[in-house]
């Protein structure tokens, strides 16, 4: 089938995007916004916009119809037209490298208005100069914004990558798969939203945090491979990088371990990485979480940059700082980094390193500045010589320091390492960084309270499943992260797939039998009745498409996004509904006792 038969309707021709020097001579019906118009007189200018780019449509008196050309005069911004004309080259001088059409125009010989626009609330087209308006403003008047080229380009992409996704996994043997919408409050790590049943009064459905439960049923009814392109939704405090509802690619395999996954997943990210233009090779390098954590103080290190986490310990061992030895002698490290070239660095600039490094929890931040007279700052005045030898340290160099437990040190580090690449404008070993992280711990402490690390259906190492009841802080967990430049993609493990061990699992939690039961008793159920090993991996679809189109936001790659106060404000949404309607779900609306 030709570009021209899909494009082709009964009221266009072609699209206005792809008209080029081959179409002069040609009779075309062309719809779309109007751009801009230009008005010189004896002759107009209109500007013809639809998905797939301009063209510059001109009216005068000796090819447009009188009616017509009257009728182009009193255009104005976002009015909607169709134009039927002859496509003639530009003269010499009067082309626009800078536009795909820009070796032709079209000679409008008539026009049709089909809609009459309201002058526009925020602008839609924009000169090379001119500064987009604020978010806010552009998400409250989306229809308008989604007409950028940048957004309307994004979106594509967006759809390029989804429909890749689907033939990759169906050439790998998987099936789509629907799951359910409305389903049952299971706790995976965040608050689930609540929809109340009309039905069943006092009753409530939860929206699906993930499809992970009904994917692993899937595998214990025979489906072998399982993929879904899923919307998830979470009520969680979000930030600029999270939105209340997002799109993940889901999968699930049985009779796999980690391997097969992520050979699976190495092969569909050069699939994408290949549509966005993106250098990609394979395989993927690898670090465990605890070798991650060790060098890098993040379990999704940007490994663009080569700059670790270093040992100190003993280097510094003899400097006299009583709140180091101190430290020390309770079991505590000191880590830091050495930044190459550093030293020039202003007060300031280690400031704002510095409020960093407090905001990642420290107290504070030692450092010192390595020049060939010795060692300057807070920490500096405390090197001598075999110091900063032992260390590492040559002039020009600045050292950052951290002391205490690694549960400190290590989010503290990784967050000067993040400000010091930004600060210094460290040049980037690689374009592109991709990595495995593997072998994460199973569980977590959180105001001493054993969590999931990733979720509770989890397998751990089977080394270390005799600790689940004596010290589950110590099991690690077949649970594997995809981090592309320093942003995790995705997470997957391979799951429970025994009744009993997921039952020791989920008491590690601190959960009764009779809790156990009442959450989970279906997937329970569903594992005594034989189940096949299993595992698979969640991708951010939305987090994906940001990172490959170098989209600024989240937001600039959902079409209809919500605020970071998770309100939608095109729509309005959340919004009050009346009383009737609560009546009938049996809900009241009390008055909050704060303020």
């Amino acid at each position: 089938m030709s570009e021209t038969s899909i494009e082709r309707t009964q009221l266009r021709s072609r699209m206005v995007g792809r008209l080029r020097a081959s179409h002069a001579g040609s009779e075309v019906t062309l719809a779309g916004w109007v751009h801009r118009r230009r008005d010189l007189g004896g002759l107009l200018f209109v500007d013809l916009r639809d998905r797939s780019g301009l063209v510059q449509v001109s009216f005068g008196p000796d090819w447009t119809e009188e009616a017509s050309l009257e009728d182009a005069r009193g255009l104005g911004q976002e009015d909607v037209i169709q134009i039927k004309g002859i496509v003639v080259p530009r003269p010499q001088g009067a082309q626009n490298p800078d536009l795909e059409t820009g070796e032709v125009e079209v000679h409008a010989t008539s026009l049709e208005l089909f809609s009459d626009a309201q002058t526009p609330a925020i602008p839609v087209y924009r000169g090379p100069e001119d500064e987009l308006p604020s978010e806010e403003l552009r998400l409250k008047h989306r229809v308008l914004d989604l007409r950028r080229r940048e957004l309307q380009d994004t979106l594509v992409l967006r759809h390029k990558l989804i429909l890749a996704t689907r033939n990759y996994l169906d050439e790998c043997g998987f099936v789509e798969v629907e799951t359910p919408i409305l389903t049952k409050a299971t706790p995976e790590g965040a608050r689930d939203y609540l929809v109340p049943s009309r039905v069943h009064h006092g009753e409530f459905y939860a929206l699906p945090q993930s499809p992970q439960i009904y994917k692993q049923i899937l595998m214990v009814s025979g489906f072998d491979r399982y993929f879904q392109i899923a919307r998830c939704f979470r009520d969680e405090d979000l930030r600029s990088d999270r939105q209340p509802e997002f799109t993940q690619i889901d999968l699930e395999a049985s009779f796999v371990e980690s391997e097969d996954i992520l050979s699976w997943i190495e092969g569909l990210m050069l699939r994408l990485a290949d549509l966005a233009g993106i250098d990609i090779s394979r395989p993927f390098p690898r670090l465990t979480w605890a070798e991650a954590m060790e060098r890098y103080g993040s379990d999704c290190p940007d490994l663009r940059y080569e700059l670790e986490i270093a040992d100190w310990t003993q280097a510094t061992s003899s400097l006299g700082f009583d709140m180091i030895d101190s430290a020390v002698e309770a079991g505590a490290r000191v880590r830091g980094l050495r930044l190459a070239g550093g030293a020039q660095l202003s007060r300031r600039q280690i400031a704002a390193i510095e409020s960093r490094a407090k905001e990642a929890g420290a107290p504070g931040l030692l450092w010192a500045k390595q020049t060939r007279d010795g060692a300057s700052g807070p920490l500096g005045k405390f090197l001598a010589p075999e110091h900063s030898l032992a260390m590492g340290l040559v002039p020009g160099d600045l050292a950052i320091v951290a002391f205490g437990p690694d549960s400190l040190t290590s989010p503290v580090l990784a967050a000067v390492r993040s400000e010091a690449i930004a600060t210094i404008e460290l040049s980037p070993e690689h374009k592109h960084s991709w990595l495995w992280v593997t072998d994460f711990p199973l569980f977590d402490v959180r105001d001493g309270e054993i969590t999931p690390s990733h979720h509770p259906f989890v397998m751990p190492h089977l080394d270390d499943i005799e600790l689940l009841e004596s010290d589950p802080v110590s099991v690690r967990g077949t649970a594997y992260d995809l981090v592309y430049n320093g942003s995790e993609l995705g997470s997957g493990s391979i799951r429970v797939y025994q009744p009993e061990l997921q039952r020791r699992v989920l008491r590690a939690l601190g959960m009764r039998d009779e809790e156990i039961e009442q959450k989970f008793g279906f997937l329970l159920k569903a594992l005594s009745a034989g189940a096949p090993p299993h595992g698979g991996i969640a991708l951010g679809m939305d987090r994906i498409v940001q990172r490959f189109s170098k989209s600024e936001s989240l937001r600039d790659v959902i079409a209809f996004p919500k605020t970071t106060a998770a309100r939608a404000l095109y729509e309005g949404a959340p919004a009050l509904v009346g009383n009737s309607e609560l009546s009938e779900l049996g809900l009241t609306i009390l008055e909050s006792s704060e303020g």
